[in-house]
């Protein structure tokens, strides 16, 4: 595919080339007080739309992270299920639910918020080709009723309003949705509205006066993409963006350290383990690769010391895991390997990778074992690893998906019918513990269940997590209030602003 012209000359990376790059860069205003106001704000982002910021698609993201789509349900720091376009709600029955609809809220074409519009966003979503990750396997139907929304589900479902968090779903005015595609361009409802989008080189957002939650600070948002790292983190130093997410580790120690927040990402890089066929079949073998794995040297290492310890699959992004989290017990004891050969993969695409395995294939080696090693780009190596081809294989895994619970990553990496079971695991008493916390309602009652679960799975020693990853935000210091947001769904909001 040709690189877009607008794309390319913002690759060419020098800081002056770099501030043509964003719209607007001669329209920034002097802030209104000390507390910071007024100007729009430069934001670089790493990849631009894919899908054409359909919100079926993850350019939904895109939408939510600029405040300009909003959703019937947001999510707080531990998951929970808060409001945002609906006010309340209640379950009626097992499968059915009720949501008030906020009154007062336009959309930015002017049109009015009502259930009924709600009703036929979801339906569009649930109609659409492909659907929307969060919806699968999920049958949801939605109606109308005065205020309300009725959400009736096929199956029993306590996680109904943690999947109408989720940004595919975001709820924009009725001419947003045509025969043939989705247009969020003057559609949303947040505080910013989108009125450009340039392609894959940027898009202009302003300031939006009538959102019900109050005006924004800022006069809005000029976004230009920029899929070079290096690219992005010389907008920070050159003072051509306020802002930039996803700086690559290798360019973070050459930002000012004031310039740069590191938030834990749900996501961990994890050594998977063949419980199904090969020398690992064996537990106690799996043990001692387990005992054998130095994860210190592998944060301080390959990442840098940006990156956190793994003590268990669920990580640093989820605050409620480590409270939790309870001394395993029940643990296989390790074996000597005595010269046992293992194979170790992984895949090329995430940079960092092929060298964690090179430090686990050393790591490995001293313990004993002999260890040969395959790296191939993702595309040509995912079939073989989910048809247990190797003994061994390392994957960075996002463990909280679109609902904002691990159920659904636990389910689909460790039960005996998960869809990506590349450990080949089958263990009635980890299935057991997945389906009770599948069952069990939101709340503390279910975390507690999530975490019995993944004790479940390392008592079998199937996986061996090693680090929690974390992303890397660059905020110029004239900047105030960005999102700092694990699960990367907010970024600017109506507070952020220049000082």
């Amino acid at each position: 595919m040709r690189t877009p012209v607008a794309l390319t000359a913002c690759l060419l990376s020098s800081s002056l080339l770099l501030t043509g790059c964003f719209a607007g860069a001669g329209a920034q205003t002097a802030a209104t007080d000390e507390a910071g106001g007024g100007g729009r704000i430069k934001l670089a982002m790493m990849q631009p739309p894919r899908s054409g910021l359909s919100p079926f698609s993850d350019d939904a993201f895109k939408l939510s992270r600029w405040s300009t789509a909003e959703t019937l349900v947001k999510l707080d720091e531990v998951g929970d299920a808060q409001p945002a376009l609906a006010t309340s709600w209640k379950r009626i029955s097992p499968q059915v639910w009720e949501f008030t609809i906020r009154s007062g809220v336009t959309f930015h074409d002017g049109t009015a918020l009502t259930a009924d519009v709600a009703a036929f966003a979801l339906t569009r979503a649930t109609s659409a080709s492909p659907k929307p990750r969060i919806l699968d396997g999920v049958r949801l139907t939605a109606v109308a009723k005065g205020n309300s929304l009725v959400v009736t589900t096929a199956e029993a479902d306590p996680l109904v309003p943690q999947r109408l968090s989720s940004p595919q779903l975001s709820i924009l005015a009725k001419a947003a949705y045509s025969a043939t595609r989705v247009n969020p361009v003057g559609t949303g409802s947040g505080p910013y509205r989108l009125v450009e989008v340039r392609g894959t080189s940027g898009a202009r957002l302003d300031r939006y006066d009538g959102y019900w939650g109050g005006k924004a600070r800022a006069d809005g948002i000029d976004v230009s993409f920029v899929p070079d790292g290096a690219a992005r983190a010389a907008a920070i130093r050159s003072g051509s963006a306020h802002l930039v997410e996803s700086v690559p580790v290798s360019q973070a120690a050459l930002l000012a350290p004031e310039t740069i927040t590191e938030v834990p990402m749900p996501r961990t890089n994890t050594l998977y383990l063949n419980t199904r066929s090969g020398r690992l079949k064996d537990p106690a073998l799996r043990a001692a690769i387990r005992a054998a794995v130095d994860r210190e040297a592998l944060v301080k290492g390959v990442y840098e010391g940006r990156a956190d310890l793994a003590t268990g699959l669920l990580g640093p992004a989820l605050p409620w895991a480590a409270k939790g989290r309870a001394e395993l017990t029940g643990r296989t004891a390790a074996k000597a390997p005595a010269g046992t050969t293992i194979t170790l993969a992984t895949f090329s695409d995430r940079a960092e990778l092929p060298e964690v395995a090179s430090v686990l294939q050393q790591q490995l080696q001293q313990a004993g074992f002999v260890v040969k090693q395959v790296v191939r780009e993702y595309a040509h190596i995912e079939e073989d690893a989910l048809a247990g081809k190797f003994d061994a294989f390392i994957l960075s895994r996002a463990t909280v998906l679109d609902s904002g619970d691990p159920i659904a990553y636990l389910y689909s990496d460790f039960a005996c019918e998960g869809s990506f079971n590349i450990a080949q695991l089958c263990d009635p008493r980890v299935d057991a513990a997945l389906t009770t916390a599948k069952g069990t309602a939101a709340g503390d009652a279910r975390r507690a269940a999530i975490l019995a679960a993944e004790a479940a799975v390392l008592r079998t020693d199937a996986a061996v997590p090693l680090l929690h990853e974390r992303v890397i935000q660059g905020d110029s210091a004239d900047l105030m209030d960005s999102a700092k947001d694990p699960r990367e769904r907010m970024l600017v909001t109506a507070e952020t602003r220049l000082r």
